[in-house]
């Protein structure tokens, strides 16, 4: 079974208003997915993003976008370093793909020396 997390790449304080309540504590936040299974580990390409007000709790959504937030959008979206898509395996992987091949020497190695026919 593979989860799926949303690891955060930046998150910022942002003075614009809201367009729910009108106040000016806003937060920004970039996410990365991140993929976890029990044979690998694979960072995705895929960039998210989430506007929310501190105050009314309120996510804003992009219909809702002033211009100045729009703006602060693009400024902090251009400061968002994502991490290169990727695939690492873990050890699990390893050992399920090398056990074969260590089991197959074994058995020659035995086979050759006459301890086990086959």
């Amino acid at each position: 079974m593979v989860k799926e997390k949303l690891i955060v790449l930046k998150e910022a304080e942002i003075t614009n208003n809201c367009p729910e309540c009108f106040n000016q504590d806003m937060k920004i936040t970039f996410y990365q997915k991140h993929l976890f299974g029990r044979l690998y580990h694979k960072i995705t390409a895929k960039v998210t993003h989430q506007i929310k007000c501190n105050k009314c709790e309120s996510i804003i959504y992009p219909v809702n976008w002033t211009e100045d937030i729009e703006r602060i959008f693009e400024y902090y979206q251009k400061m968002v370093n994502p991490e290169k898509s990727s695939t690492k395996f873990t050890a699990l992987f390893y050992i399920l793909i090398l056990s074969p091949f260590v089991i197959a020497g074994v058995l020659f190695y035995l086979s050759q020396r006459g301890i086990i026919s086959i």
